[in-house]
C-alpha cells in the first residue's frame, strides 16, 4: 500500500514536470529542474532529494512527499507571530458612533441584516434594516456573536476612541507695526435720549429721509452709514433712544471713535441721555462731543443744558472746558456743517490708524433674514481688508463671503477699515455684537464653527438643575406658577435681542414670562406648530406672517401678534401676562340689620330684623355680629317680607332672615350683608 502511495506520488510530480515542459520553449537542456512541481510541503522541508540536475522523466524518490511523525515549523509559520492575534483582537472590536443602524451593524459584523432582525425578534424588539438600536441592544448583539461594543468617547480618558481632532483656532489678530498703520475714517455714533432728533440730524447729514420710514417716528435699528466731508470719509451710526434699546447703544459705544451726544435744548437732559453718557464714558477711547438739538425752538434753554453737561463733567469749551459743544437744528439745518468740521478736528487729533493687511476682523453691527438672500449681516471693519470669497466665523457660525454691499445698496468687492457693509453669505444669522474674523479655508471656518455649536449644545445641557431633596418645593413652586410662552420673531437680530431683554425684564412673583424660540424673519408655518404644540402665543415685531403660517394659525388655534412700535408690544405683553391670573375676591358690604325679635317657629327659629344701613339682598352673604365679635358667616338663605318672599329689603324696612343652620340668634345682634366681587390681579 506504501509503495502504490510512493508511485501515485512520483506519476503525478512527472506528470506536472511534462505540463512545464510543454509551456516552456527554451531546449531541454536549460529548462528548469522538477523543483517547481514539489509540492509546498516539500519544499519548506528542504528535502535533499530536491537538486537541480534532477530530469523531470526520473522517479523522485518518496521521502520528500512523506509527512513526518513531529510536526515540522516552517519559517512561514514562525515568522511574526503577534500580528495575527492583534488583527484579530480589532477585528472582534466594533467602535460606532451613533446612530447604531441595524444595516451598519451588520456590515461591520459582516452578517447578514436580516439574521440581526431575527435576533432581535427573539429579544421582542420589532425592527427593520434601517431601524436605529440602542447602545445596550447592540452591545449584546455583539456579544451574541462573539463581538465586543463601544461607542465612540469624546474625552481622551476611555480606553477606545478615535483620536480627537482639534479644531483650528482662529487666527490671531497680531498687533501691525507702525509701518504698516495707515490712517482711517473716523466712526462716530449719535446717542441720546428717544425723540431727541438723532436720525433726523442724521437725514440733515445725509440730506436723506430715514425718519419717516421709522414706525412711529422712533428709531428701531442701528444704522450705519458713510459719506465724504472735503476729501475725507466719515461713518456714521445711529442708535434708537428707546429704554429697551440699551443694549444696542452699549454696542455702538464699543465700536465708535467719537459719541455724539444728542440733547433737545428744550427736554435737557432725559433718562436715555444718562445711559448713553454711561455707555460712552465706559469706553476708555471714545471721545465726547455734544450736539444740542432744537434750539429753533420758543422753548429751548441751551444754557441749562450746558450747565447739566457741566455737573456731568462735560463742560463746553466755551465754558472753559474741553467738550465741543454744537447748537444745531436738524429741521432747519442750521449748524450742521459746524458740526461735521467739529468732527473732522476731534478726529485729526485721535490720529486714527489700522492695517489694511492680515486677516481682517470686524463687529456685527445687526443681523437680520431676508427673503431671496437669506442671512445677512452689517459689519464695520475694523482691521484689514474684508473681500469677496474670504471664509470666517461669526459667534457660532461660519460663512464665505458672496457678494457685499455698500450703505447705499451698491454692490463692493473689498471693504478697508471704518467701512460698513452689508455681507451675504452666512451659514446662520449671528448675533448682533458678535466680532467677525477672517479664516484661512472654509474647512476651517466650518470645523470650528461646529465645535462651538457642539459646546454651546452641552452647555445648555448641563444648566439644567436637577431636582434634589433640597430643592423639591421649590420645583413644585415653580411648576404651579403661571407662565406665559411666548415665540418672538422680528426683522433683525439687534431688535430681537431688545424685545427679549425688555420682556424678561417684566418682575412679577405671581406670573412669569418664557420665551419659547426666538429668530429673524418671517412667521413661518413651523413656528404655528411649534406654538401650537408648546401652547405659545407668536409675538412679531416690523415682520410679515407667511401665507402657509396664516392658514395653519387658523387650523390650530393659534394667536399671532404683530407690532411695529415697541412700547405697545410690552404693554401688551403685561396685560397677557396680568389676564392668566386668576382674579381675587374682594368683599363689599352692601348693608346692615339689627335682630329686633327672635320669631320661633315650629322647624327653626328666624330673626325679625329692621334694615339700618344700604339693603340686605337675598344672593350676597351675611355675617352675624354679636358685641363685634364674628360668630358666624353664610349665604342667607330666606328673607321674608310679611308672607312673601324678596329679593331684598331696603334701609327702613322691616324683613325675616334665615341663615343657613343658624339657629342661636340674639335681640341686638347685628348681620351684616355683603358681596364678592371679583377683581383682576395686577402684577
Amino acid at each position: 500500500m506504501e509503495e502504490t502511495d510512493k508511485a501515485t506520488g512520483t506519476q503525478a510530480d512527472t506528470a506536472g514536470a511534462k505540463k512545464t515542459v510543454k509551456k516552456t520553449s527554451a531546449p531541454a537542456k536549460s529548462r528548469p529542474t522538477a523543483k517547481t512541481s514539489i509540492p509546498k510541503t516539500a519544499e519548506a522541508t528542504k528535502a535533499p532529494v530536491v537538486k537541480t540536475d534532477t530530469q523531470p522523466t526520473e522517479p523522485v524518490p518518496a521521502t520528500p512527499v512523506v509527512t513526518p511523525a513531529e510536526p515540522v515549523q516552517t519559517p512561514a509559520a514562525t515568522a511574526e507571530p503577534s500580528d495575527p492575534s492583534v488583527s484579530d483582537a480589532d477585528s472582534k472590536n466594533i467602535i460606532m458612533k451613533p446612530p447604531i443602524v441595524v444595516k451598519d451593524l451588520a456590515a461591520r459584523m459582516n452578517l447578514k441584516p436580516f439574521l440581526l432582525i431575527s435576533h432581535l425578534n427573539d429579544m421582542n424588539i420589532f425592527s427593520s434594516i434601517t431601524s436605529v438600536l440602542e447602545v445596550e441592544v447592540a452591545r449584546k448583539l455583539c456579544e451574541k456573536h462573539g463581538f465586543s461594543f463601544n461607542t465612540e468617547k469624546r474625552d481622551s480618558e476611555a480606553g477606545f476612541h478615535k483620536p480627537k481632532v482639534e479644531p483650528v483656532a482662529p487666527p490671531k489678530v497680531e498687533k501691525p507695526k507702525d509701518d504698516q498703520m495707515l490712517g482711517r475714517p473716523p466712526v462716530i455714533t449719535f446717542m441720546g435720549h428717544v425723540d431727541h432728533g438723532k436720525t433726523s440730524l442724521m437725514d440733515a447729514i445725509r440730506q436723506s429721509n430715514v425718519v419717516s420710514g421709522e414706525a412711529g417716528g422712533i428709531t428701531q435699528h442701528i444704522g450705519a452709514y458713510s459719506l465724504e466731508r472735503r476729501g475725507q470719509r466719515i461713518t456714521f451710526l445711529d442708535t434708537p433712544g428707546h429704554a429697551a434699546f440699551s443694549a444696542m447703544r452699549a454696542r455702538g459705544a464699543n465700536v465708535t471713535d467719537i459719541v455724539v451726544l444728542v440733547v433737545a435744548a428744550n427736554d435737557g437732559f432725559m433718562p436715555q441721555t444718562e445711559e448713553a453718557l454711561a455707555h460712552a464714558k465706559a469706553a476708555p477711547h471714545v471721545r465726547i462731543m455734544v450736539a444740542i438739538n432744537k434750539c429753533d425752538l420758543p422753548s429751548a434753554n441751551v444754557d441749562r443744558v450746558k450747565k447739566q453737561l457741566q455737573d456731568r463733567d462735560l463742560t463746553p469749551e466755551d465754558w472753559g472746558g474741553e467738550t465741543i459743544v454744537c447748537e444745531v437744528s436738524a429741521l432747519k439745518k442750521q449748524g450742521v456743517d459746524r458740526l461735521l468740521d467739529n468732527m473732522l478736528v476731534l478726529a485729526e487729533i485721535m490720529e486714527l490708524k489700522a492695517t489694511n493687511t492680515g486677516f481682517s476682523k470686524g463687529a456685527v453691527i445687526e443681523a437680520q433674514l431676508e427673503q431671496g438672500r437669506g442671512p445677512t449681516a452689517t459689519v464695520l471693519v475694523q482691521s484689514g481688508t474684508f473681500k469677496i470669497g474670504s471664509a470666517f466665523i461669526c459667534g457660532d457660525h461660519w460663512g464665505k463671503v458672496k457678494s457685499m454691499f455698500d450703505d447705499r445698496g451698491q454692490p463692493i468687492k473689498e471693504a478697508s477699515p471704518s467701512t460698513p457693509v452689508k455681507v451675504l453669505g452666512f451659514a446662520g444669522v449671528p448675533n448682533a455684537g458678535d466680532s467677525l474674523l477672517e479664516m484661512k479655508s472654509e474647512r476651517e471656518a466650518r470645523q470650528y464653527a461646529e465645535e462651538q455649536q457642539e459646546k454651546k449644545r452641552l452647555n445648555k445641557l448641563e444648566a439644567k438643575r436637577p431636582v434634589t431633596l433640597e430643592n423639591l418645593f421649590e420645583t413644585l413652586a415653580d411648576q404651579q406658577r403661571k407662565v406665559l410662552k411666548v415665540l418672538l420673531k422680528g426683522d433683525v437680530q439687534g431688535s430681537i435681542e431688545a424685545i427679549a431683554t425688555a420682556l424678561l425684564g417684566i418682575k412679577s412673583e405671581k406670573v412669569s414670562l418664557e420665551i419659547v424660540h426666538k429668530a429673524v424673519g418671517p412667521v413661518t408655518e413651523s413656528d404655528v406648530l411649534l406654538a401650537s404644540a408648546s401652547k405659545t402665543i407668536i409675538i412679531g415685531f416690523n415682520t410679515r406672517t407667511e401665507t402657509q403660517a396664516a392658514a395653519a394659525s387658523k387650523r390650530e388655534a393659534v394667536q399671532i401678534k404683530l407690532y411695529s412700535i415697541i412700547y405697545e408690544l410690552i404693554d401688551q405683553v403685561k396685560e397677557a401676562m396680568a389676564g392668566l391670573l386668576d382674579p381675587v375676591n374682594r368683599e363689599s358690604v352692601i348693608g346692615t340689620a339689627a335682630v329686633k325679635q327672635v320669631i320661633s317657629l315650629s322647624k327653626y327659629p328666624v330673626a325679625g330684623c329692621s334694615v339700618q344701613s344700604g339693603r340686605i339682598a337675598r344672593s350676597g352673604r351675611a355675617r352675624v355680629l354679636r358685641g363685634r365679635i364674628h360668630i358666624y358667616d353664610g349665604a342667607i338663605q330666606t328673607l321674608k317680607r310679611f308672607q312673601d318672599d324678596v329679593s331684598e329689603v331696603r334701609q327702613g324696612l322691616e324683613c325675616g332672615i334665615r341663615l343657613g343652620d343658624f339657629n342661636d340668634y340674639q335681640q341686638g345682634d347685628l348681620i351684616e350683608c355683603y358681596q364678592l366681587e371679583k377683581m383682576p390681579q395686577q402684577l
